[in-house]
């Protein structure tokens, strides 16, 4: 194979591994929009209506672990292509749905898809490049889809709803998944797994699936009114009880599922701590201002989905031109902290933001300076962590981390929500006005989403170690960067 065509096919193999990162990602938000459309359509109570969402997630963040250890054990080919069949299925069966119950078991089923592919993705992508420069790059790609996608979610739903109809924000998923699961037939080749004896712990699988999604069960249901704050502290506990129990086993098991030494490695462990507070803040961010979009300067959920477009486009911009260089020059560290300081400065200026407020000049500056923090931190901080893993442990790690993300979304969104609800609801209270009573439960939240920044700066600060300068054009010796994933075209 020609330098030119393995260029050419391992560009393609990226696009693929995107293309389906992207469909993840997007179905986290994009969904968002239509819910009130499926309620009226499919007769969902205002109770059922989250389990939309929460079925989705509950499967997804549950699964996640376990998937990125059976890359490692049968192959990521195998585990990326049966999560992208398991997903574009899934996404058909929401599309026809025509109760209730249908679209809740579609959602599910779009769960386990999202993470048998996502848990793999981020090993699949750092094999496809052995020169620790080009691993930077694919990483500001993937870090514009993992950071962007979230935001364009908002604008397709809002689209798509308006003009398509629901239904169109899964088939929409059919076309692009069939021309994924194709292409990656040809171009993906896996490296072999380490076989199932190397890792098959049953009982690990089973405490750690149910611990997983006990909790992000117990997190999405904080701000609702569905249970007792005793019955949340009831599953809250066992989902604890269940994970610790799945780490006792970890350490003593033969072959383990987890391999607990992953923990020791600093890099790892602090990187994927700055990830859990990193997208907490910017999921729980994104949330919230859309409810001041709407609700305070009046946006509809076309307008409000548009109103966010200047961050994609920002995130964008630098993760695909400008993090890689600024990474290779002063190294993921530096690059990182400064990314979390504009962030921080972008939240703090939006919690300013008055009840007459303006689009131009409180909210779009705001999500500049936000778009260009979070340009420069995903890409920076996921390739910390991934580059501290073994060869051997690329799944787990891809694994680990995409939890880190999901459980920091899920965190983020369920204590700001509940933060903000539940001042609003005391101003209220006391007599404050309605809208000033809201706009001031969004401004705590975005200072406290601006405070789970500045702990990621500090973790960076003092937990992340500066690499020598050899080593810091790529945050990882060339002779560590093993090609794990070669790419082929059959």
């Amino acid at each position: 194979m020609t330098s030119e065509t393995k260029t050419s096919s391992r560009g393609l193999a990226l696009a693929i591994l995107c293309a389906m990162q992207l469909m993840i990602v997007l179905d986290g938000t994009i969904v968002t929009v239509a819910l009130p459309t499926i309620q009226s359509e499919l007769g969902f109570t205002q109770g059922g209506l989250s389990w939309v969402v929460n079925s989705y997630l509950i499967a997804f963040a549950g699964l996640l672990l376990l998937s990125g250890r059976l890359g490692d054990l049968i192959g990521t080919k195998k585990v990326f292509l049966s999560g992208l069949v398991t997903f574009t299925l899934a996404s058909l069966l929401c599309g026809i749905a025509t109760n209730s119950e249908m679209l809740i078991a579609g959602r599910f089923l779009q769960g386990v898809g999202a993470a048998l592919a996502s848990a793999v993705v981020l090993g699949m992508i750092i094999g496809l490049y052995s020169e620790p420069a080009e691993q930077v790059k694919a990483m500001g790609i993937y870090g514009f889809v993992s950071a962007g996608g979230a935001s364009l979610g908002l604008i397709a739903g809002g689209v798509i709803t308006e003009t398509l109809g629901w239904h169109w924000v899964f088939l929409i998923n059919l076309p692009i998944g069939a021309l994924a699961l194709v292409s990656g037939l040809k171009l993906l080749q896996g490296r072999p797994g380490l076989g199932l004896k190397a890792g098959a712990d049953a009982i690990g699988a089973v405490l750690v699936t149910a611990g997983l999604s006990l909790g992000v069960f117990t997190i999405s249901q904080i701000s609702d009114e569905n249970f007792t704050a005793g019955e949340l502290s009831v599953y809250g506990a066992l989902a604890v009880v269940l994970i610790v129990a799945f780490l006792v086993r970890q350490a003593k098991a033969a072959r383990p599922l987890l391999a607990l030494r992953i923990f020791r490695n600093r890099e790892i462990s602090g990187a994927n701590l700055t990830v859990v507070l990193l997208f907490a803040a910017g999921f729980g961010f994104q949330f919230l201002n859309a409810l001041y979009l709407q609700r305070i300067l009046g946006f509809d959920s076309m307008e409000t989905g548009l109103g966010f477009l200047p961050a994609p486009i920002v995130i964008g911009t630098m993760s695909l031109f400008f993090t890689s260089k600024l990474t290779a020059k002063f190294g993921t560290r530096k690059v990182l902290l400064s990314g979390l300081f504009f962030l921080s400065i972008g939240l703090l200026l939006l919690s300013r933001a008055p009840v007459d407020g303006s689009y131009a000049t409180d909210v779009l500056p705001t999500l500049i300076i936000q778009g260009f923090g979070m340009g420069l931190t995903v890409p920076a901080v996921i390739m910390r962590a991934m580059s501290a893993a073994a060869p051997e442990d690329a799944g787990l790690a891809s694994g680990l981390n995409t939890t880190a993300q999901q459980a920091g979304a899920a965190v983020g969104l369920a204590v700001l929500a509940t933060v903000a609800t539940t001042y609003s609801n005391n101003l209220v209270a006391e007599g404050t006005p309605q809208i000033e009573a809201l706009r001031d439960g969004y401004s705590l939240g975005f200072m406290l989403s601006a405070g789970f920044v500045l702990a990621a700066w500090l973790v960076t600060f003092f937990v992340l170690r500066d690499k020598p300068a050899a080593a810091q054009a790529a945050d990882k010796p060339a002779e560590q960067a093993a090609p794990a994933e070669p790419v082929v075209v059959h």
